[in-house]
């Protein structure tokens, strides 16, 4: 099979979500030194954080 370039674009969809000013404030410092935008930050912690969830099951352990 040949080499095939594909883009990185996912379907998006836009939502509109308000977020405190000081978590905006350190999202923004957190992010200075990466190559990374708000969205991009805000989608990877999201991730993060559903791919790390107790599940039900667990909770009572």
């Amino acid at each position: 099979m040949a080499f095939q370039i594909k883009s990185d674009r996912k379907e998006t969809e836009n939502k509109t979500i308000r977020f405190p000013v000081s978590l905006i404030g350190q999202i923004e410092n957190a992010i200075k030194q990466h190559d990374v935008t708000f969205s991009g930050f805000v989608i990877q912690a999201c991730e993060y954080a559903l791919e790390n969830m107790d599940s039900p099951n667990e909770k009572g352990k």
